[in-house]
């Protein structure tokens, strides 16, 4: 399995070229799930895992890896299905969310697989865990189902979506009623979270879930105003994953219309680290922030939107 993840950090040379990897993965029988690889710092064998007296029952226990705790949810039965009972077999992912190291308990895990972005697409209706599908795709012949572990992450462990009074304060002299935000997430969570944190200072939102309805419906203001955008549309908070166009790719469209460059860009995700930060600069982003904290976030809004 080492061998499995010994490449991932000599493969970005694929993101920004609306592309990624998945790492595929199984809970029970032979229905294969994806991950990108990004997310995963590591895959290991399921060691043994100490209680934690009081978690939520989707918490399996923690793993001590060199010395550090890590919380192990099981991924299966927090999704809705019976829970992985063969853990000398079990695998855990090792990832990181939100600014959060946890493992994921999966039955078994894979291959990496490339894939293009535009071959991920939001899942359909009556699609196996479909509350907690947030894209599927092919390959092999076989539909992988990507799960929006944003989702499960967060009713296990959820967190604070409050702003503080000093930040509203900051902003209650400024007047955003005439002026739009575009967001695009194809995780349902991550949409409400971020218009609920911009709704306590008054900002209008809009909310698209992948890059390509947000390039549709930037062009499609852009033909309604009969050109530059961004005194109406002044910023876009764009998630870095997404069905069909992924936010780097978004990014590079946008700084490219001649009608849609002057809007500004913060690229919201929970992919975390310098590369991101590398990234933002490539392809022209105003600014990276990890997900989710809401002080930081709307801080950010009120400097791009007043800029």
């Amino acid at each position: 399995m080492t061998s499995l993840m010994n490449s991932v950090d000599q493969r970005t040379n694929i993101v920004g070229q609306n592309r990624l990897e998945l790492l595929m993965f199984r809970l029970h029988g032979s229905q294969p799930y994806g991950i990108n690889v990004f997310k995963v710092r590591e895959v290991i064998r399921c060691p043994e895992l100490s209680e934690l007296p009081g978690a939520n029952p989707n918490v399996r226990g923690i793993a001590h890896l060199r010395g550090v705790p890590v919380t192990v949810i099981d991924l299966s039965q927090a999704t809705g299905g019976k829970p992985v009972s063969d853990l000398t077999n079990a695998f855990i992912l090792v990832t990181e969310y939100n600014r959060n190291t946890q493992g994921f308990l999966v039955g078994g895990v894979d291959r990496i697989v490339n894939v293009n972005w535009e071959q991920i697409l939001p899942p359909p209706h009556g699609a196996g865990r479909s509350h907690y599908l947030t894209a599927v795709t092919e390959v092999d012949n076989k539909l992988i189902q990507i799960i929006d572990v944003e989702k499960v992450f967060s009713e296990i462990s959820p967190v604070d979506e409050t702003v503080s009074e000093s930040v509203k304060e900051k902003a209650k002299d400024a007047d955003f009623k005439d002026l739009t935000v575009l967001v695009a997430d194809d995780s349902a969570v991550a949409r409400n979270q971020v218009k609920r944190a911009l709704s306590t200072i008054g900002i209008n939102v809009e909310t698209v879930n992948d890059g390509r309805l947000a390039l549709n419906w930037l062009e499609a203001k852009a033909q309604e105003l009969g050109g530059d955008i961004s005194a109406k549309v002044p910023l876009i908070i764009s998630d870095i994953e997404m069905p069909e166009m992924d936010g780097y790719t978004l990014t590079a469209e946008v700084k490219a219309n001649e009608h849609l460059r002057h809007v500004h860009i913060i690229l919201h995700s929970s992919l975390s680290g310098v590369f991101n930060e590398a990234m933002v600069k490539k392809v022209g982003a105003d600014q990276f922030i990890a997900k989710f904290h809401p002080d930081e976030l709307v801080s950010a809004v009120q400097q791009w939107m007043n800029s």
